[in-house]
């Protein structure tokens, strides 16, 4: 029997080839799942679609609202050739996301004595409980402590944390009182973070004076303190004040030596303890319109500085509360835990909006996968019950080369979702995290969103969608990809191109903050009518989604399109191999040729024998054409503090190009003066 295609053109699977494994959830680990088989998702996914106004509609009464939207749900333009691009949700209603996530959990859901969050600190002797009581009266005192500070609806706050409680209180403050939060990851240097200031002008700036990532003490203040210098010497608008909590203060030993020399400005700067001191733990909220901003956060593009995407209030609610719900199928005894930093869009939407607008309980964890011991997140798994995980893959990778060991001291049954987010997981890594993590018995939830999108747009669900290792399966509800040729055509069926979106949902981007023009040339302008992703993408026979990696990422190879993602798998596959990333080298007879980098696992041995076993792995799995002409040992990769390679660096040392640019972002600067040294002048 074929496979057979619905109204929106996407196939809907049929029965797999022999040799195509797939996989399905254990009998009856979903029996009470909120979308219980594939039949569910296709009736959901066509009024979704086919019925937006309506499907919508059934969501948003599950939130309050002060004032009821008074037009049509969803009014868009995707097309510039017919004038600003633009996209509005529920225009005319008033809420507050803040009251949303609190107040409706404490007093119209009695969820006031529920854990909201575990906060677990770097350290496994810090910890701490915190029930939605205690949560929403730190959230007003601190909503209260900014408005004596001037603080008001549309200001921009610009906070620089570390995970702990107190960021989670000062974006839920800001989204009180009507302020625009802009978060910026705690591992940026000085001057990241003032272009981030500066660029969205905020006049309050919330840190901490330090923080231990591991075993390493990074001075926070000191950082934060030279990027408002730096502001000051660029005649930028200055922060009028800086707010330092105490953090590293209360976690140090009385050893001298531990502790730090926080740099201090009395005319700008103010404890946070200060501050609070005797401020009311009752605040009213802000009403806001649906379309007023609610946050900005920057991510980077290939080339220029950071595009401040901006994020508004009721879409992103409804978008960010809907996907938690569906996507780790949660119920109201889970434990969920995502790994990520809330300084990126995983963290905003699935640790921050998406788990409270559902009164969830969450872990909040401040460390890092290996300290003080490898065995450090599944120790964690076992001390709440964990039973929805969420990482990344590179954490994956990193906790396989230690092997099954350190997992099978802990007890992880309660596990029942194992999810993955920020970049295609490799088979391998897949299969790792089913068979040894999840004890072959939880489905692997691969999800694939951006910072743009607000929340996942193609994602499996835990007890209705077939898995396959590697692939993002099936679009979210209210989501319609298409997959265009180069041309701008759609591409039906079996085919391989750029990614994109027809119409939005409601979770998706308004623009970039005061810069319409870079907007619409970024995501709008290649392919009119259309949201382009950047992501290249692989459409299978059952109508799967494959995601192939950034555009910029794909090579074309003697006219053949070929996707680094899937070079890179090929290359993990093998046993000597712990991770890979492969760019593209200018070719003079190829147009383009495979650089690939390849870190291998401890006591192996790179020769010339293991470079042709990987060579002939990539063409087994592939094709001749996907033949490496490069192989360079690479003891580390240049990778951000986040753990994204930085691929773009790698491009310019396959190329010898020393003039990389900034490199402040990433965690170790040093491994590319060692790429550099050990590059490949010959093909392999």
């Amino acid at each position: 029997m074929s496979p057979v295609s619905d109204s929106t053109n996407r196939v809907i699977p049929g029965p797999q080839e022999p040799e195509e494994k797939t996989y399905h959830p254990s009998d009856g680990l979903f029996t009470d799942a909120h979308v219980p088989d594939f039949d569910a998702y296709l009736t959901l996914y066509k009024k979704s679609t086919e019925e937006p106004e309506e499907f919508w509609a059934d969501v948003a009464q599950e939130f309050y609202w002060k004032k009821p939207a008074s037009g049509p749900m969803l009014q868009y333009n995707f097309d510039v050739n017919k004038g600003n691009i633009y996209i509005k949700f529920m225009e005319g209603a008033k809420t507050n996301i803040c009251y949303n996530v609190l107040d409706r959990n404490v007093h119209e859901r009695n969820l006031g004595e529920k854990v909201a969050y575990y906060w677990e600190g770097n350290s496994p002797d810090h910890h701490q409980t915190i029930t939605y009581n205690q949560l929403l009266r730190n959230v007003c005192r601190c909503a209260n402590a900014l408005k004596l500070l001037g603080v008001k609806k549309g200001d921009r706050v610009a906070i620089y944390l570390p995970m702990i409680p107190e960021l989670v209180y000062t974006m839920l403050a800001c989204a009180r009182i009507g302020a625009v939060h802009s978060i910026v990851f705690a591992g940026f240097s000085s001057e990241s973070l003032c272009e981030r200031i500066m660029d969205a002008q905020c006049n309050i700036l919330v840190t901490a004076d330090g923080v231990y990532r591991g075993d390493k003490l990074i001075n926070l203040k000191k950082i934060a303190s030279e990027a408002l210098e730096r502001c000051k010497e660029s005649m930028a608008l200055c922060v009028q004040k800086c707010v330092v909590v105490k953090h590293h203060a209360f976690r140090i030993s009385s050893d001298a030596s531990n502790k730090l020399q926080t740099p201090w400005d009395e005319s700008c700067d103010i404890w946070w303890d200060d501050l609070m001191d005797g401020v009311s733990d009752e605040c009213e909220p802000e009403w806001m319109d649906s379309e007023d901003p609610l946050f900005i956060l920057y991510t980077s593009g290939s080339t220029g500085k950071p595009k401040g995407v901006v994020h508004t209030v009721t879409g992103y609610m409804l978008y960010t509360s809907l996907t938690f719900k569906y996507v780790f199928d949660y119920h109201h005894d889970d434990v969920y835990w995502c790994t990520a930093d809330i300084g990126w869009i995983t963290g905003h939407s699935y640790i921050t909006y998406g788990p409270l607008a559902n009164g969830a309980t969450s872990v909040l964890f401040e460390g890092v996968p290996v300290y003080p011991h490898v065995g450090r997140l599944w120790e964690i798994i076992e001390k709440y019950g964990v039973s929805k995980f969420y990482t990344a893959p590179t954490a994956i990778r990193l906790l396989m080369k230690y092997g099954r060991e350190p997992l099978q001291r802990y007890d992880l049954s309660s596990l029942r979702v194992l999810g993955t987010v920020g970049e295609p997981i490799n088979p391998e890594a897949w299969l790792w995290y089913y068979d040894v993590v999840g004890q072959q018995r939880c489905p692997v939830i691969d999800t694939f969103w951006q910072t743009e999108t607000g929340g996942h747009v193609l994602t499996p669900l835990p007890a209705a969608t077939p898995l396959k290792p590697g692939s993002a399966t099936c679009p979210f509800f209210g989501v319609q990809p298409a997959i265009l040729n180069e041309h701008g055509e759609e591409l039906e069926g079996e085919a391989e191109g750029y990614l994109v979106f027809r119409k939005p949902w409601p979770g998706i981007m308004r623009g970039v903050y005061g810069n319409q023009e870079r907007f619409e040339s970024t995501y709008f302008r290649k392919f009119p009518g259309y949201y382009v992703t950047g992501d290249g993408c692989r459409r299978d026979k059952d109508g799967y989604y494959w995601i192939t990696g950034r555009i910029d990422d794909m090579l074309n190879v003697s006219g053949h399109l070929l996707s680094t993602a899937e070079v890179e798998a090929a290359l993990a596959e093998h046993t000597s191999v712990a991770e890979a990333a492969v760019v593209s080298r200018p070719h003079a007879v190829k147009g383009e040729c495979l650089y690939c980098f390849v870190t291998l696992k401890d006591h192996k041995e790179f020769n010339r024998s293991l470079m042709d076993e990987l060579k002939r792995k990539v063409r087994e799995k592939i094709g001749p054409i996907a033949t490496p002409d490069f192989i360079q040992n690479a003891p580390g990769l240049p990778k951000t503090r986040s753990g994204k390679i930085m691929r773009r660096v790698l491009r310019q040392i396959a190329r010898n190009e020393k003039d990389l640019g900034d490199l402040s972002t990433l965690a170790d600067p040093k491994v590319v003066e060692v790429l550099f040294s050990q590059r490949c002048e010959a093909a392999a």
